[in-house]
């Protein structure tokens, strides 16, 4: 007799993660999406693939235009079967929120405090010169929008992602 093979965890798909820069989405979305033998989509990922760096377009091309082609990945992106990682102010967006209002939408949240050593050197460009305190002002004028969408909030600060993978699961009808 040998060792039964655990079913994957089922979920409905699409689920979403939204939330500020470095509160995990990637990461738990990676694991989420293993976890339910789903695809993973990370639309900033995407933006990165078929237009370079985040960074470089809003140097070459600004903010505005980033958020057009965002919102155009994003909108391909929800129609898919899988678990998804929105950019963080992918929400601006009203046709986003029009099309999350359906969709099952974790918000990952996290403080200043630990954002703070998973930001540490890295090429965020909402971020360039305003470090910190320019992040908790984006996080502070976002949360609202985040809180409307949100079918589930949880606070990654000091939480395993396999926690925060099996509370995502747990709330949308997981079984093993």
């Amino acid at each position: 007799m040998g060792d039964a093979v655990e079913p994957p965890t089922t979920i409905g798909l699409p689920v979403v993660l939204i939330g500020p820069m470095g509160a995990g989405k990637s990461r738990v979305g990676a694991r989420l999406a293993a976890s339910v033998g789903a695809p993973f989509i990370d639309t900033d990922a995407r933006v990165e693939g078929r237009y370079g760096p985040i960074d470089q377009i809003f140097t070459r091309e600004g903010e505005e235009y980033f958020r057009i082609v965002e919102r155009e990945l994003v909108a391909e992106a929800l129609h898919a079967e899988a678990v998804i990682s929105l950019g963080g102010g992918a929400v601006l967006h009203a046709d986003t929120r029009r099309d999350l209002a359906d969709l099952p939408v974790v918000w990952l949240q996290v403080s200043a405090d630990a954002v703070a050593a998973r930001l540490a050197g890295g090429n965020r460009p909402l971020l360039a010169g305003g470090g910190l305190t320019r992040w908790t002002a984006i996080q502070e004028e976002r949360a609202p929008v985040y809180a409307s969408l949100a079918d589930l909030t949880i606070d990654t600060s000091r939480r395993s992602v396999a926690r925060i993978v099996e509370q995502i699961t747990e709330h949308f009808g997981g079984t093993r």
